[in-house]
């Protein structure tokens, strides 16, 4: 299916994206920018922004849609990668950071404890950076979640995906009800964290559908939200169902905002889970928790 002209992205600039990259590669990090193969890699490496991908690359689901490794092989993690990923923080001088990391449903915690290290050596080079999680689904441990939250990260974000008629087909290791219960605990629990959540449109849902996920994530408390575009790793993975036009984007941005009651709804083709995250910053001087 030909990609229409609203999903051409800019050339990005190489010196300013290769200072970036060669940092995180002297560094032995990866990022989720590059392992999933993220449109807007040019603007947030040109901005020196990156999203860290930790305990990885390989991940231990095959999700169809996304474009990380599939690995079930059981890896020790690395307990230097914290070190390393405080380093990249301060050394890039971030205002704000996200973390997120492949599934580990081979590790007893799902690797929550990888997390905690990670906000710990962030915190000790940097403590002015706010810090985002984006996390798996534990598998449904919350002593897991609660192991993550007790280090008290700014923003807890968990991906919903995509519609619940969907998740067979799309996300089969995943649980609708299961993802939205994690992200009402994480409310429940700790109040002062703002909540986060994204989903993928043109994977064949309708536009009721997309309302409904909206709704039922506001429902659950849910302050932010992302919505964007898939886009087809490879032929290996879905198919681009549709393309969903800039003007359908603007209308969940602002039904999500003016009628839901969403601090946040950051709603365009391009749009990913941490695209713009730093904005957030924003967020929380206007309602501060």
């Amino acid at each position: 299916m030909l990609k229409p002209q609203w999903l051409r992205v800019k050339a990005p600039q190489k010196e300013r994206i290769g200072r970036v990259s060669n940092l995180l590669r002297g560094l032995n990090l990866n990022t989720v920018c590059e392992e999933a193969s993220c449109p807007n890699i040019g603007e947030c490496f040109s901005g020196g922004t990156a999203t860290f991908l930790i305990m990885g690359p390989g991940c231990t689901r095959a999700c169809p849609y996304c474009d990380i490794d599939f690995d079930k092989s059981v890896r020790a993690l690395d307990p230097t990668e914290p070190v390393r990923l405080g380093e990249a923080v301060s050394l890039m001088k971030l205002s704000h950071v996200v973390i997120t990391s492949v599934n580990r449903d081979d590790l007893k915690d799902g690797g929550a404890s990888q997390f905690v290290e990670c906000i710990s050596e962030i915190r000790k080079r940097s403590p002015m950076t706010t810090i985002e999680l984006l996390v798996p689904d534990f598998c449904g441990n919350w002593d897991a979640l609660n192991t993550v939250m007790e280090a008290c990260p700014n923003v807890l974000n968990h991906n919903i995906e995509t519609v619940p008629r969907l998740y067979q087909r799309v996300r089969p290791q995943g649980k609708y009800k299961r993802s939205l219960a994690l992200l009402k605990c994480v409310h429940d629990n700790w109040p002062k964290a703002y909540i986060k959540s994204g989903l993928m449109v043109g994977l064949g849902e309708i536009d009721s559908e997309v309302l409904e996920v909206m709704s039922d994530l506001r429902k659950n408390q849910v302050d932010i939200i992302t919505i964007g575009q898939y886009l087809s790793p490879g032929p290996k993975h879905l198919k681009v169902e549709s393309f969903v036009s800039p003007e359908q984007f603007k209308h969940y941005q602002l039904v999500g905002e003016k009628e839901m009651g969403f601090l946040q709804v950051i709603s365009s083709p391009l749009t990913r889970s941490s695209y713009h995250a730093g904005e957030v910053k924003r967020l929380m001087e206007i309602y501060p928790r």
